[in-house]
């Protein structure tokens, strides 16, 4: 056995609780892997239905983020309680029971505590800015047990305040610290940006969160979106390849997760919504085909709350899927079509009849948004060299082993 993944074992046996272990190993391990099984039946059936699900639960946030797809609105959206039973139920039925949490940020919403303390059977990854993990929260989150807190924190202190904040980085890792403390199992999540890039992807970052007690590190590339796009904050093409080439040498070093949504085992690229693996439930009930693209044709409440209907159901979210295929190389390899086809994206949701739930003119965004290249790079293919990784990523990692 490789001596990082001893060094990963012994630091989540003695800095997790265990009762937060066993649970995160059942429920979300375990009952992941049954809902790929049942995912993978539903795909040769052609039933079309998520094997788990995002909810944004409000559009209301504490913070400014340039290159957030979120505006917050004067009067705050709160997603109600009755939409997610309806989603939820209907999962139940397909075998999914993981879901993520979002926003705006999640705290803000006062149904994120109701819908876990209701569902304590279901396991939760809220994403979070970190300004609200006080002892308090922090510690009713440990009492539920089913939940792992992802901490959103690009770069250190200079280059995260740049994007988030004055002052964001200092309380976020205040929030680490209590996490740390009352031994929760929680991630750090990291947007790799053209600014940040020589910072975050090295040894010295994934060790800072190693020492502040984290299990996991998510990396994400900077998408050009929202009210304040901040386009200097692409990466490169070239930056994309060596980032891919320093996440393969860090695995094998670091006990740590550190995971990329980007990539599959082979090394090609994916796109998680071109393989329809979740959808979001927008804070007015809205299907969205993935976070960032806040547009939708159908709402959870349709087909008299019947979800999984309504999703099944669905054309628009079948076309959108064949979209992406048809810019890229079919299934094998998929982009990111918001940074390398925009104005095609826009006029494929016009073609839609698709609406606009951004708040502001989304589509005029795309229409107006120069092209970049995303982690898509033909021929540049580098595969997992790491054993270890290679499994979860046929298995548990992103999209819950469908891309293996």
């Amino acid at each position: 056995m490789h001596l990082m993944l001893i060094r990963f074992l012994y630091r989540s046996v003695t800095e997790v609780s265990w009762r937060l272990l066993f649970k995160a190993a059942w429920l979300w391990c375990g009952k992941g892997l049954l809902a790929l099984r049942a995912y993978k039946k539903r795909l040769k059936k052609d039933i079309q239905f998520p094997p788990f699900l995002f909810f944004s639960l409000t559009n209301a946030c504490n913070l400014r983020c340039r290159g957030c797809w979120v505006t917050p609105p004067d009067l705050a959206t709160t997603l109600p309680i009755e939409s997610m039973e309806n989603a939820i139920r209907a999962g139940q039925k397909e075998s999914v029971y993981f879901y993520t949490l979002l926003g705006g940020e999640p705290f803000l919403a006062p149904t994120m505590w109701e819908i876990i303390e209701r569902h304590p059977e279901a396991y939760y990854q809220i994403i979070t800015n970190g300004q609200f993990l006080t002892l308090e929260n922090v510690k009713r989150l440990k009492k539920l047990g089913n939940v792992s807190p992802l901490v959103s924190i690009d770069g250190l202190e200079a280059e995260s305040d740049a994007r988030r904040g004055v002052g964001t980085y200092a309380k976020s890792l205040e929030g680490c610290r209590e996490l740390q403390q009352q031994k929760l199992l929680y991630g750090v999540a990291t947007v790799v940006t053209g600014k940040n890039f020589e910072t975050v992807v090295t040894e010295d970052y994934v060790r800072k969160f190693i020492d502040l007690g984290a299990m996991y590190l998510w990396f994400y590339v900077f998408r050009p979106v929202g009210p304040d796009p901040a386009r200097e904050l692409v990466v490169s093409p070239e930056k994309l390849l060596e980032l891919r080439r320093r996440l393969l040498k860090l695995r094998r070093k670091m006990p740590i997760i550190l995971i990329d949504t980007y990539w599959d085992a082979q090394g090609f690229a994916v796109c998680p919504a071109s393989k329809g693996m979740s959808f979001v439930i927008g804070p007015g009930g809205s299907i969205d085909p993935c976070p960032p693209l806040t547009v939708a044709r159908e709402s959870v409440t349709d087909n008299g709350g019947d979800f999984h209907k309504t999703v099944n159901e669905s054309g628009f979210l079948r076309r959108f899927r064949d979209f992406i295929r048809d810019k890229y190389d079919g299934d094998r390899s998929q982009g990111c079509v918001i940074i390398d086809h925009p104005k095609e994206l826009a006029e494929f949701f016009r073609s839609e009849n698709a609406e606009d739930r951004s708040g502001r003119e989304f589509l005029h965004e795309l229409e107006t948004q120069p092209a970049h290249m995303s982690h898509y790079l033909p021929g540049e293919e580098v595969p997992e060299d790491y054993w270890v990784y290679r499994i979860l990523k046929k298995t548990l990692f992103f999209g819950m082993g469908a891309y293996g």
